[in-house]
């Protein structure tokens, strides 16, 4: 497998660096990732996800939650047949695409979590 200085030097980093311009205008800022973190262990309705996620406010996670659904990350479902519209928020299998990106960044946190605390 190429390394990351490999292809950076390969002439490349224009390429590279439009990939993680667009990966990260997808998944970036403090909470999409959270967010699709949080829907890991199944459906959640609003008010479950803002508990969790703690310190968001209801405003920042409904447009959150919009951005994933508009890019296939999440899924928004209305169940009409409920006396009150009941809403829930899923992950979708394209979120599982994230697999690894989240496990190597969760890695990486303990990793540097445990570097910063030995000094």
């Amino acid at each position: 497998m190429e390394t990351v200085q490999a292809h950076l030097n390969s002439g490349k980093c224009l390429e590279a660096l439009d990939a993680v311009d667009d990966a990260m205008y997808v998944i970036g800022g403090k909470w999409k990732l959270r967010i699709i973190i949080a829907l890991a262990d199944g459906k959640k309705r609003f008010n479950e996800l803002q508990r969790v996620l703690k310190g968001i406010s209801a405003r920042v996670l409904s447009s959150e939650l919009k951005d994933l659904e508009l890019n296939g990350f999440v899924k928004r479902l209305v169940d009409p047949s409920a006396t009150t519209v009941s809403v829930e928020y899923e992950r979708t299998e394209y979120a599982d695409t994230l697999h690894h990106v989240i496990r190597s960044l969760q890695e990486w946190g303990v990793k540097h979590k445990k570097k910063i605390t030995q000094r």
